[in-house]
């Protein structure tokens, strides 16, 4: 069944990003499921025959590598799991390409980790140069560099939702579809044999109760990564789409406005600059500011900077220039800033009214903290 509002937001897609997971890559044995791939491949050339520019953020580099070393289980330690996303990304990389091929179209790698995503000046290359590739008609194939990201150095994504997310939202691509085993968003448990898939979502935080995750020995992900990666594209005013991509020709349905999988709308608010998409999505903080009930309410609601007197709190070493969280008083972050001052200025001058600063400081450089204009809220 066709629906007019999904139909009129893919006839607006011109740059479409695909996210597949690690369980529609592969199958029952964990061996790669090279017809399901070939079947993607098919649908996403024929989008780019209509005129789409598409980008395909693939999971499924340690699933192949399991599945070519012979591993029955995901290693523990991380060199471990390194060497086997190594040896499997080749293998994934060479299958999109063959496929592709035989479309008329190449594949093209790119491997990111989250610094490169972090850092301004990269992401800005990280964009050119997805866009380059588009402009060449070649699919890039984006994937988490697992070879090198370490968590505890704060370099992961935590998962290839994410990931997609912050793809689409750099690319400003109206619509990120994300495929998983699963069918969607059930209003309710999904061992409950009356279980549906909700068609639309309109808020990401008022289905938040219905996730419920169970752990995979291949992927990462579940049901709360991809509700956050929603959240993520539509607070940046784009869309998403969680379906099922074991469904035959699930690609095209989709895009032809099927009712299929789970829409999830963007809030309602204008398209954020890429400035912003960068600033409250990608960046990550160096500290945290905590504000008070009202500065809370003046930066959230009226737009207006962050001034000194309505810090309460800050947390962390950091410069002028960087990123900081903004959380209120129960520690909920409600967004992200550059700062004006050093956390040793902030210490000094938090609580106090801005013609105070000079007073304390020996001068008085900025009026605000951090300046509306280099902010994003994000509620």
């Amino acid at each position: 069944m066709t629906d007019l509002v999904r139909q009129e937001l893919t006839r607006q897609t011109g740059v479409l990003v695909v996210k597949v997971g690690t369980r529609v890559l592969t199958a029952a044995d964990g061996q790669l499921d090279e017809q399901r791939i070939a079947s993607l491949a098919e649908q996403i050339a024929e989008q780019c025959d209509q005129g789409r520019r598409v980008v395909l953020v693939s999971s499924g580099a340690v699933g192949a590598g399991m599945s070519r070393l012979g591993l029955s289980r995901r290693p523990r330690e991380v060199a471990q799991m390194q060497a086997v996303a190594a040896v499997g990304q080749t293998r994934l990389i060479e299958c999109y390409d063959r496929v592709f091929r035989q479309h008329g179209r190449h594949a093209g790698q790119v491997l990111l980790t989250a610094e490169d995503l972090h850092e301004r000046g990269r992401y800005l290359n990280v964009r050119n140069t997805i866009r380059a590739l588009l402009e060449m008609k070649i699919v890039p194939i984006v994937n988490e560099n697992d070879t090198v990201a370490v968590d505890e150095l704060v370099a992961s994504f935590g998962d290839n939702d994410r990931l997609a997310a912050l793809v689409a939202t750099a690319l400003r691509a109206p619509l990120l579809l994300i495929l998983s085993d699963v069918d969607g968003l059930l209003d309710r448990d999904p061992s409950d044999p009356a279980a549906t898939v909700i068609p639309t979502v309109l808020d990401c935080d008022s289905v938040r109760e219905l996730v419920r995750d169970r752990a995979n020995k291949l992927s990462k992900g579940g049901m709360q990564s991809k509700l956050n990666a929603a959240k993520i594209v539509t607070s940046a005013g784009e869309n998403c789409v969680i379906a099922s991509g074991r469904r035959p020709n699930v690609i095209r349905d989709v895009m032809a406005g099927e009712t299929v999988g789970t829409l999830f709308l963007c809030e309602g608010r204008k398209s954020l600059s890429t400035r912003k998409r960068w600033l409250g999505f990608s960046s990550q903080p160096s500290g945290t500011l905590w504000l008070d009930t009202g500065a809370c309410a003046a930066v959230a609601h009226q737009g207006t900077s962050l001034l000194a007197a309505g810090i309460a709190k800050c947390e962390g070493e950091f410069s002028q220039g960087d990123v900081v969280s903004l959380c209120d008083a129960d520690g909920r972050e409600i967004g992200r800033g550059l700062t004006n001052y050093a956390a040793e200025q902030v210490r000094q001058i938090m609580g106090l009214r801005s013609e105070q600063i000079e007073e304390v400081l020996g001068q008085s450089p900025y009026s605000a903290v951090v300046h509306c204009d280099n902010m994003q809220i994000y509620s």
